[in-house]
């Protein structure tokens, strides 16, 4: 582990991001044994899932954001960076909603600009859109430690492996949350698998893109955070929480919810 540590942010964050990325494709694994998994696991795993990135949006993205620009001058308005950041984030994830063809696992309904894409290629459309937001987070988290020094950097390198952690945990079931109905539609075991797994390779790819440009741009770094805490509680408000309670689980959603915050918090202050 301590030769982690010792390595460039950025490629920790590629390292990190590969791991979330094979996660869901573990996830998305299942259907190589299965066709069919309980409404109330999918449900409390969506619920977790929308738990665990509030918190990584709060205590790793937000708290740091804010902390940070305190050091820039800003003096009292302190919280202009994060808060127009958080803005940004999530203005950007409400236009990719409304531009890029996308239709989720529970929906019949298309969004985004209509096209004639197959329904598999618009499932996993729906879930990149929100793997983005991750991937960058994670790599933003990484690339932060590139301006601190001594106990502070090795407390945000931690940090950034409790959000990748938290990231990954959540991952799991969104990766059978794209290949099980691609089987339930009929497509072969190997194709579902495919698909699920495909949807989180741009994990990676936004990942080593966040921490880059963080490392590159300093005074950009609490505006980047706060960009990825805004998509991601985009995210959970416009997506993982509806469809968490869509099904009718809806206490069974929310305990998911408060598991998950509490795990990220407590990965977050035990790495930290």
């Amino acid at each position: 582990m301590s030769a982690f540590y010792e390595l460039h942010p950025v490629v920790q964050a590629l390292i990190a991001t590969i791991g979330t990325w094979l996660v869901t494709a573990a996830g998305a694994g299942l259907v190589i044994f299965t066709g069919r998994l309980s409404q109330k696991y999918l449900d409390a795993s969506l619920g977790m899932a929308a738990g665990v990135m509030m918190a990584a949006s709060c205590w790793s993205l937000l708290i740091p954001a804010i902390d940070m620009s305190k050091g820039l001058g800003y003096g009292p308005l302190a919280f202009i960076p994060a808060l127009s950041g958080f803005l940004l984030g999530a203005a950007f994830l409400r236009a990719t909603d409304k531009l890029l063809p996308h239709i989720h696992p529970r929906l019949k309904v298309q969004e985004g600009i209509k096209t004639q894409w197959q329904r598999s290629t618009l499932l996993v459309l729906a879930i990149t859109m929100h793997n983005v937001p991750e991937g960058l987070a994670v790599g933003v988290a990484f690339g932060a430690a590139a301006h601190l020094t001594g106990a502070e950097r090795m407390a945000q390198t931690g940090a950034a492996v409790a959000l990748a952690i938290g990231i990954g945990l959540q991952n799991f079931p969104e990766g059978s949350a794209v290949s099980l109905p691609l089987r339930r539609e009929g497509m072969g075991r190997l194709g579902a698998f495919w698909y699920g797994q495909l949807s989180a390779v741009v994990e990676p790819v936004a990942g080593v893109f966040g921490a880059a440009l963080v490392v590159i741009v300093t005074p950009l770094l609490p505006y980047a955070l706060a960009f990825a805490a805004g998509a991601m509680v985009f995210v959970v408000a416009e997506e993982l929480i509806p469809e968490a309670q869509s099904s009718g689980n809806i206490d069974l959603a929310t305990l998911g919810v408060i598991l998950g915050f509490a795990v990220m918090m407590t990965l977050d202050v035990a790495l930290a």
